[in-house]
């Protein structure tokens, strides 16, 4: 039986393209070191979230930029090294980049469905391939608590001006790989400098303006919870793009009712990818808490 404990994580995607079943095709890779045709996927990085993971790996491994959608199940198997756990989600492409032959990956391919399952070498990929073919595409809508602010006692200004420390900011500079994994291209935050500065960082990267909204602060939304729940029911029915939006813990179990979630406690720079569907169901929650 295997340990529980994870020695080596991972992360690949399962990446579709086509919109009816008879014509979808899957991203696969042949590796010569193993002789074997897999799904693209790599190890992570030091303090790297899964997510980000996925993409970059998919990028290096295929040269396809991608966005992600719903996460679909683990593989946990044993490797040299110890307990191994891989996570996947299923994605679309965003963009085609040159892409070499090389000594780890020497083909690319995309694969008709049936072809993929004769293909693919592992019946956990192929399992992989099945769980993202029975996901709707979605549109996540991405939920943040703002990195670690300076304490009140510290700070002379005015509240809303408080600013991040460091820490909060190497947050906010980490919460740009998970954005940009799931293809994010709206900001939405409290007035509150802490709260735009935690998006900051991808708002400079991207181009992307942060659009800000005083009923999200602390001194407006926990006097007006009310407006908080429609702002974000609006928000969330309205969606059309990857969109985060950033709010305060006190005004945080507001946005949760409005998202139609039960309230729960997040941790400073924490994130939850909430995915709807094209019907405007909420299909899936994820939960990503800062590695900062």
């Amino acid at each position: 039986m295997m340990s529980r404990t994870v020695k080596i994580r991972a992360a690949g995607a399962v990446v579709l393209r086509g919109e009816h079943l008879d014509d979808i095709e899957v991203l696969a890779i042949h590796r010569p070191r193993y002789d074997d045709w897999s799904l693209p996927k790599g190890k992570g990085k030091t303090d790297e979230l899964s997510p980000h993971t996925a993409v970059r790996e998919v990028l290096e491994e295929t040269g396809y930029r991608v966005r992600l959608g719903l996460r679909l199940p683990s593989m946990r198997y044993q490797v040299s090294k110890g307990p191994k756990k891989v996570e996947y989600w299923r994605a679309e492409v965003v963009e085609e980049l040159p892409f070499e032959p090389n000594d780890e990956v020497d083909k690319v391919r995309w694969l008709s469905l049936d072809k993929a399952m004769r293909k693919l070498t592992y019946a956990d990929e192929r399992r992989a391939l099945s769980a993202a073919l029975l996901k709707p595409p979605t549109i996540p809508l991405i939920l943040v608590r703002h990195g670690k602010a300076m304490l009140r006692k510290d700070w002379s200004g005015p509240d809303q001006e408080r600013r991040l420390t460091a820490r909060g900011r190497r947050q906010s500079e980490m919460l740009t790989q998970l954005l940009s994994a799931y293809g994010v291209e709206d900001l939405v935050s409290s007035s509150s400098t802490r709260c735009t500065q935690t998006l900051a960082p991808y708002s400079a990267f991207h181009g992307i303006p942060v659009r800000t909204a005083d009923v999200l602060t602390e001194e407006v939304g926990t006097i007006r919870p009310k407006d908080v729940r429609r702002y974000t029911a609006k928000l969330m029915r309205t969606l059309s793009v990857p969109t985060a939006i950033c709010g305060h813990r006190p005004v945080i179990p507001s946005m949760f009712e409005g998202l139609g979630l039960e309230p729960r406690p997040m941790v400073v720079g924490e994130a939850i990818v909430i995915h709807r569907d094209a019907d405007g169901e909420r299909v899936a929650v994820e939960v990503h808490k800062p590695t900062a």
